[in-house]
């Protein structure tokens, strides 16, 4: 580290996915949070890594790092360590997470560096913010993961909807009693936010908003590759992680259920499922003009060169960076009006938000005929991102949550 670092004040960022590289939602926010810390701190990682892939990413941290404790997680493993929750009575997702060489790293880091101020990025992470000598914890809930679990049951049969049911009760629980002991939780919208004090009622004079934001000068139409898509006709596409549920519901529901009513106006149209780790479910659409690519080195030129994106989620909650990545892209969007709750853009002008698959079939195939529209969309998209969601504007909320003022180096506010 520089010198001038080292006159810097320490601080504690817990994750529980690796934030680098940011290569999925959760991990675009987590690193921007860490790029921002690292300008006016000196960072203390700790963190999960749970894919092999990332492994290799690990010493690239030490940019933005002074020290990170990095400890493999085997989904797999993970998934059959949280079990023990049931014995236990709490959350299934506190155990996923949940390791003794982490939360010594945790203690003794606090302890030797005289970290007092620390940030937990996801609900889970909150368990290791018991450290003494901590005066200051903000949390990074993103999203009220409790109601996703609770959203999840209504879908699936007994057994499993008894434990997503248990596991929406037993963690909804778990981030009311963290947020209490923290000075600052944040969600990523205002709906999020008023969804968790709602169960929450004690947290609200805690409760804040940090909305997502995008890189505009990365995502920018000028700076896209050329075009990843062979010859034939008009291309409609999904970006994300294709091991994550709400994607996975997304793109099967559009591709089974929507895609061939479109399809009865735009023949030719083909359907492109961008993103990693594309699950079981994913990987059996692919067929006759529905692509599923895997990992892609740079999701850009797949943006940039669509005729429209969809985000058709009808789980997931709060702004998605997909949906502001394409928008930066220049590119016309079709989102579910859940995906788009907190969304500063104007329905019909800047992107389409729908509330139904009739919806969904109705514009998209309006914009596929449409080229005049889907151009004045386009710029109008860009204009809004660039205009409204800088990570910069968003992330010095941070400066002020975090600062000595707030009872950091000098007992509790």
């Amino acid at each position: 580290m520089a010198d001038s670092k080292a006159l810097l004040p320490p601080v504690l960022y817990l994750a529980h996915r690796i934030p680098y590289p940011p290569n999925k939602g959760d991990k675009v926010r987590s690193f921007n949070i860490l790029r921002h810390l690292a300008r006016t701190h000196r960072v203390f990682l700790g963190t999960f890594v749970d894919h092999p892939d990332d492994r290799q990413h690990v010493g690239g941290l030490a940019e933005w790092c002074e020290d990170v404790c990095a400890i493999d997680l085997d989904p797999r493993r993970g998934r059959i360590g949280s079990l023990r929750g049931l014995l236990s009575g709490e959350a299934l997702s506190l155990p996923y997470y949940r390791s003794t060489r982490l939360a010594s790293w945790v203690r003794s880091t606090v302890a030797d560096q005289g970290i007092t101020r620390a940030l937990a990025f996801s609900g889970p992470m909150a368990q290791y913010l018991d450290a003494p000598g901590l005066q200051n914890r903000v949390i990074d809930f993103c999203d009220v993961d409790s109601a996703k679990w609770t959203q999840y049951a209504a879908d699936r049969r007994w057994p499993m909807s008894w434990l997503y049911r248990r596991e929406g009760e037993r963690l909804l629980a778990f981030e009311r009693k963290a947020a209490m002991a923290s000075d600052a939780s944040l969600f990523v919208t205002e709906a999020e936010a008023a969804l968790f004090t709602r169960a929450a009622p004690e947290a609200v004079g805690r409760t804040h908003v940090m909305q997502n934001g995008v890189d505009a000068g990365f995502f920018a139409p000028e700076n896209a590759p050329d075009s990843p898509y062979p010859a034939g006709g008009p291309v409609v596409v999904f970006s994300g992680a294709m091991d994550y549920w709400p994607n996975i519901d997304a793109v099967t529901w559009f591709a089974e259920e929507l895609l061939p009513q479109i399809r009865r106006h735009v023949p030719e149209l083909r359907f492109w499922i961008v993103g990693m780790n594309p699950a079981p479910a994913v990987l059996a659409l692919a067929g006759e003009r529905i692509h599923v690519t895997g990992t892609v080195p740079d999701v850009r030129p797949y943006l940039a060169h669509a005729d429209v994106v969809v985000a058709p989620l009808r789980i997931a909650r709060g702004i998605q960076n997909k949906v502001l990545e394409a928008m930066a892209m220049a590119r016309p969007v079709v989102v579910s009006a859940d995906s788009a709750a907190g969304l500063k853009a104007e329905p019909g002008h800047e992107c389409e938000i729908t509330r139904d698959g009739a919806e969904v079939v109705h514009v998209v195939t309006d914009l596929l005929r449409d080229p005049q529209r889907r151009a004045a969309m386009s710029v109008a998209a860009r204009a809004r991102v660039v205009n409204e969601y800088s990570w910069e504007a968003h992330l010095r909320q941070l400066d002020r949550l975090l600062a000595p003022a707030r009872g950091l180096d000098g007992g509790a506010a």
